[in-house]
């Protein structure tokens, strides 16, 4: 694709969920992808039977196209769609499934998924900070999303994790009687971890309504937010604010990420551009190379 079709504002990611019951999710599964197949739309949906989480990519006509359809069904019509500026290559294919959570949280028992806390605004969750800088604030994302961006605070807590359903053993060291500020990308996993919160007994939880993007959207560098936001396409992330990581080889400060060049290790690491063209050696696995792109996988928010 020429660099003259990939002009500002022609194509377009949604990011986008709804809690809802879905009584045959694999029906919907079949719509959804007769319906993106249709609109050359690419990236990934995941129904389940309480609702419906995806990320999708194309040309702005697609997208527009593919939310008039959503608003047009009685089950997702009151989506809420984060829009944000694509490059026509975000993701590699299309992916629509089936599966039993939206996010793989694996409860250890099934739990009230609709009884979510209550939400934040971008301006309410900014007023929240400026108010109580000592909140506890909890980052519901990987180690490799937090390592390049967080919300500033006194009390965050950001786990080390490499999928969300470790964040669970994470929670027992968090007091239950003080309030919880919770914060993801786009707010499906903290949403659905505030109403586990709120079942494992968490008296005062609260999550950011449209999570980063719609902060950074409206704050920018400006706000309580540090570093970038981490996104789940080729694009690697959203530039909200500056650079708070450094490079695993040389130091320099960076958000540039590189999957090691061996599939079966894959790791995702903070490499620079000029290490990544020189070459590294992998963190994990300690194979030297220049690493593997982005978009030789589907990376999903687990």
């Amino acid at each position: 694709m020429s660099e003259e079709k990939k002009k500002k504002g022609e194509y377009k990611v949604l990011l986008y969920y709804k809690f809802v019951p879905v009584e045959d999710p694999e029906t919907a599964m079949l719509w959804q992808r007769a319906l993106c197949e249709k609109l050359d739309l690419k990236g990934r949906v995941i129904l389940a039977p309480h609702g419906i989480n995806g990320t999708l990519g194309g040309s702005l006509e697609a997208c527009k196209a593919y939310v008039k359809a959503m608003k047009k069904s009685s089950k997702f019509k009151d989506t809420q769609f984060k829009w944000s500026e694509g490059t026509g290559d975000d993701f590699p294919k299309l992916s629509v499934k089936v599966r039993k959570e939206l996010v793989t949280l694996d409860p250890e028992k099934e739990f009230d998924v609709y009884n979510k806390s209550k939400g934040l605004s971008p301006q309410q969750w900014h007023e929240y900070l400026e108010n109580n800088p000592d909140v506890i604030l909890l980052d519901a994302r990987n180690v490799y999303e937090s390592e390049i961006g967080v919300f500033k605070g006194n009390n965050l807590i950001a786990p080390k994790i490499n999928a969300f359903r470790e964040i669970k053993s994470h929670l027992d060291e968090i007091p239950k009687d003080k309030p919880v500020l919770t914060y993801c990308t786009g707010d499906v996993r903290c949403e659905y971890l505030s109403a586990y919160m709120k079942d494992k007994g968490f008296k005062e939880v609260y999550h950011l309504e449209g999570g980063i993007v719609k902060y950074g959207q409206k704050f920018g560098d400006k706000g309580f937010w540090d570093g970038k936001c981490f996104t789940f396409d080729n694009r690697m992330k959203l530039d909200f604010a500056g650079d708070i990581a450094k490079c695993r080889e040389c130091g320099k400060k960076t958000s540039e990420q590189v999957n090691c060049e061996v599939p079966e290790c894959n790791e995702l690491q903070v490499i620079c551009k000029n290490c990544q063209n020189k070459g590294f050696r992998c963190i994990k696995c300690g194979t030297e190379g220049r690493g593997r792109k982005h978009h030789d996988k589907l990376h999903e928010q687990e």
